[in-house]
């Protein structure tokens, strides 16, 4: 069913998108890592990075995946693009199963699915000029003439706000946010339909982050991009998101059009979440919820609820059977035994 949302950006424009088919579907995805112990590192159990999840992805959306660190938002992104090899499950992009290309396969398969990383300067080899950097992956996926590339790389420098005069620059002599541009640049030269961003303004000065993220909505207009932006700062999210999904211990457990999501939470780790982001009307103090104890270890996650020894509500059937993500109508989807019945 077609579906309009209009989003106010908050920073110098709206965008409207119409979502009208499924672009990414993931089915039941799980990234499992082994725990090796001893001098033989024989396997004594297993990280539950990303532990079974679904969700679905429209052409043009920006899905956010929001969470506290460690909860599994960045492992999702890399087990979409097969960086990191999934344990189970499945991914489903343009119609094509993604589990089942060879590496071959998937190689060639990575110019339509391209990754921004956290930190510019790790991912950006500081041996090789901007102009090596960004040539190298046409090279790896067309075969153009070096005529074509040059043109090419004239193109991506305009589009991410960057001057042809720096293309013999080395990634040490620009600034955070000019190297965050050179990722964004490398990212979408080969003219991919799909990009996961991972947490690409979190290590911005915060009077560089807006100019980074009007960028990539405007490049999403004018290329047609659909982003997974996975984040922690809820903020940036709810200006620039189109649905959100919650991820806690590996598992997501509510997702939703984001301004439902953050008008009416409804799950107790979303509402913790987002009572602890500041309000911007300093007469209007909103009530801290303060979740109790640690987060439980991944290695061994509690049977149930993965929430449930940290809940003020949980009850006996928590702590028994894990929820499943129920439809709560207008497609946000809740995993919380309070709703039951």
């Amino acid at each position: 069913m077609p579906k309009t949302i209009n989003v106010d950006a908050g920073f110098t424009q709206k965008v409207v998108i119409t979502m009208n088919k499924v672009l990414l579907e993931v089915e039941n995805l799980k990234t499992y890592f082994p725990v090796k112990e001893g001098i033989l590192k024989k396997t004594t159990g297993y990280v539950h990075a990303v532990d079974d999840i679904s969700f679905k992805v429209y052409e043009q959306e920006t899905f956010a995946l929001v969470g506290e660190s460690g909860c599994g938002k960045s492992t999702t992104g890399r087990s979409l693009l097969r960086i990191i090899e999934p344990t189970a499950g499945k991914v489903t992009f343009d119609g094509v199963d993604v589990q089942k290309l060879s590496k071959e396969e998937m190689r060639k398969k990575r110019k339509d699915m391209q990754l921004i990383f956290q930190n510019p300067y790790s991912s950006l080899n500081p041996r090789m000029t901007v102009k090596k950097l960004l040539i190298e992956p046409l090279k790896t996926h067309f075969n153009m003439s070096q005529e074509e590339m040059e043109k090419q790389v004239l193109w991506v420098m305009d589009k991410v706000g960057l001057a042809s005069d720096q293309l013999d620059r080395f990634p040490h002599q620009f600034s955070g946010g000019q190297r965050q541009r050179i990722s964004i640049a490398r990212a979408i030269i080969s003219k991919p339909s799909f990009v996961v961003a991972d947490e690409p303004v979190s290590a911005l000065d915060v009077s560089i982050q807006s100019q980074i993220l009007n960028l990539l909505m405007e490049l999403q207009k004018d290329l047609k991009l659909t982003y997974i932006f996975i984040s922690h700062d809820l903020n940036v999210v709810r200006h620039i998101s189109n649905s959100v999904a919650v991820m806690y211990l590996g598992r997501i457990v509510e997702t939703g059009v984001t301004e439902q999501i953050y008008e009416n939470p409804m799950h107790p780790y979303t509402k913790a979440l987002l009572s602890a982001v500041p309000s911007k009307d300093p007469l209007n103090k909103k009530k801290r919820i303060t979740l109790k104890g640690d987060v439980p270890s991944p290695v061994n996650p509690p049977k149930g609820c993965p929430l449930n020894s940290r809940c003020e509500s949980a009850m006996s059937i928590c702590k028994e059977i894990r929820p499943e993500l129920m439809d709560m109508g207008d497609n946000h989807q809740v995993a919380c035994h309070l709703y039951k019945g």
